[in-house]
């Protein structure tokens, strides 16, 4: 079967926006002064700090750690010395236990950076150590940690690896540039993730707006038997896992299920990128490919940036705002966060800060809903947006459980088609907070 021109049921069509950086190559972002590096920047338990203040710390330096398996370690992102540990706001609304380091300029490696030997001598019990030391979380989406995604149980049979390039949410280019710079490392790291899981079939998907990046693999895995390339319809939201898996594979996830629910695992390109780099070069994740983008941005780029370094740094290495900023967002304007504050840190999650300008951000005028069922046609997961956000202002959580609220992916596809402009995906937010409250409660 031939994996090209693939998709799945429901979507939409969005503007894309990427023309913005999409042909930028990666530049290295200015040494941060100060860095601010949260202890809870994945799914999971957070970390406790393992350094004190008036410590000194160099780059790739555990600071970091939990003896939870469902967590990642931290590191410092640069050397110099620990200021304060203290709890700061993040770019996901919390206010998280931060380490603050300030730079010494050196930019000094611990000596724990090194290469852990070929893939070839490395077994998959050594693989998934290298990983999950590493502090390799997933960079795409909610920052599951790698090496427990890695471990399913024996009763789950994986047969197939997905590494997923879609990003589509638009604006966004820092997985698409990783893929045309880095698709040695991508290749490699996908060898890693199958030799880790036992699977012998890995499959990189790519939607056809990026074709630069579709020959880069390709070129890369030439040599491969095992490793396919499939091509996907420009569609939001490709890029969530589970779309990806009936896109490709033609299965789907049952509603509370997982991916290895029906024999695959899905990594992010960027996060298969950093396996790479911790295999090949002993390297932890403390620093990402972010795109810094927008009409409200005077010059767009695509960073390796730092993980701490606050935003304010690096709207600033873009000339600054074209004007009065309307919205700011961490992530992209389907399913990123609104900031009220440019002092946040990037974290392990941060592929993108998106600025609007203030005609953009501009609020609709919401109107009553018409029941014209489009929320229904497009929405990936076969729900019914309307009926459950209608639950969700009555605060009839109970019943928004029924209709099965806690599936919902977030993506904003109903939001984006509604004639009335509902607000709908943000009242199924508030009702799948409100259900996993209630739920956490009764434990």
């Amino acid at each position: 079967m031939k994996l090209e021109n693939l998709t799945f049921r429901g979507g939409v069509g969005v503007p894309h926006y990427k023309e913005l950086t999409e042909g930028l190559p990666i530049e290295k972002a200015k040494e941060p002064a100060i860095v601010y590096i949260p202890l809870h920047q994945h799914t999971g338990a957070p970390c406790e700090p393992i350094v004190k203040v008036g410590d000194s710390v160099k780059v790739g330096q555990k600071i970091g750690q939990s003896s939870a398996f469902v967590s990642a370690p931290v590191h410092s992102s640069v050397s110099g010395v620990v200021k304060s540990i203290t709890e700061m706001p993040t770019p996901t609304g919390q206010k998280v236990k931060c380490v603050v380091i300030e730079s010494d300029g050196k930019d000094e490696l611990h000596e724990s950076v090194k290469p852990k030997g070929s893939l070839e001598s490395l077994t998959q019990k050594e693989i998934l150590e290298i990983i999950k030391e590493a502090g390799i979380t997933g960079m795409g989406g909610a920052g599951f940690p790698t090496h427990v995604k890695l471990s399913p149980p024996p009763e789950k049979k994986i047969d197939t690896i997905l590494i997923n390039g879609a990003e589509c949410e638009p604006y966004l280019t820092a997985d698409h540039r990783v893929m045309v710079e880095y698709p040695e490392k991508i290749v490699f790291g996908l060898k890693a993730i199958m030799k880790a899981v036992g699977v012998n079939r890995g499959i990189i998907g790519i939607e056809k707006n990026k074709p630069d990046a579709i020959l880069a693999i390709r070129e890369a895995a030439k040599s491969e038997p095992n490793i396919e390339v499939a091509t996907l319809k420009v569609k939001y939201p490709q890029g969530d896992e589970k779309r990806l898996i009936n896109a490709i594979l033609g299965r789907e996830v049952p509603s509370g299920g997982l991916p290895m629910d029906v024999g695959a695992v899905v990594c992010n390109v960027s996060s298969t990128k950093a396996i790479a780099d911790a295999i090949l070069e002993g390297k932890p994740l403390y620093e990402r490919v972010v795109t810094v983008t927008g009409h409200g941005i005077k010059e767009p780029k695509n960073l390796m940036v730092k993980i701490g370094t606050p935003f304010k740094d690096l709207i600033e290495q873009c000339g600054g705002f074209t004007g009065t900023p309307g919205k700011i967002i961490a992530g992209g304007p389907m399913m990123g966060i609104s900031q009220y504050s440019i002092d946040v840190p990037i974290i392990k999650g941060s592929n993108g800060i998106l600025v609007l300008t203030e005609k953009e951000a501009k609020p609709e005028k919401v109107n009553p809903c018409i029941k014209c069922g489009k929320c229904l046609e497009v929405c990936p997961v076969k729900l019914q947006p309307l009926y459950l956000a209608g639950y969700a202002m009555k605060k009839n959580f109970d019943k928004a459980e029924e209709y099965h609220a806690l599936d919902c992916v977030e993506c904003g596809s109903c939001s984006y088609i509604c004639p009335a402009k509902r607000p709908l995906v943000e009242s199924i937010r508030l009702a799948k907070r409100e259900i996993i409250a209630k739920r956490k409660s009764k434990r």
